[in-house]
């Protein structure tokens, strides 16, 4: 199962707002086998889910899970189009949240992101 953790500040924590994270971890767990090294994914402008066109390959597509701190109802729907299902969490260990999600424990609830009312107010007129 490929699993993708949206993260900033070099990679280490658990970015709120998925839609405009540029630094993503991918992980291609496999059942029975310790945690994987992550693949390091840096995302161009025009790569990132508010912006991409799915008018080609993007580095994120085969993907099944998303892990991020907050994301817009536009980013979910997005994200479903693209078979892919989005967890929200307010761990900010992307290791830790990653092993809750495999053990099948509960991920800690979201914080407060202002900018997720920003994104539903934006996903009024968005095109996903």
């Amino acid at each position: 199962m490929k699993v993708a953790i949206a993260t900033h500040q070099d990679w280490s924590l658990v970015s709120g707002h998925a839609g405009q994270a540029r630094e993503w971890l991918l992980f291609d767990c496999r059942p029975d086998a310790p945690l994987p090294e992550p693949q390091r994914i840096a995302l161009t402008k025009e790569q990132l889910p508010h912006h991409f066109k799915d008018d080609g390959p993007h580095p994120l597509h085969g993907v099944q899970v998303l892990i991020a701190g907050s994301a817009g109802d536009g980013f979910l729907r997005h994200m479903a189009g693209w078979g892919a299902q989005v967890l929200l969490t307010g761990e900010s260990d992307p290791r830790a949240a990653l092993q809750k999600v495999l053990a099948g424990e509960a991920l800690p609830d979201t914080r407060f992101d202002v900018t997720t009312a920003l994104c539903r107010l934006r996903d009024l007129f968005s095109r996903h």
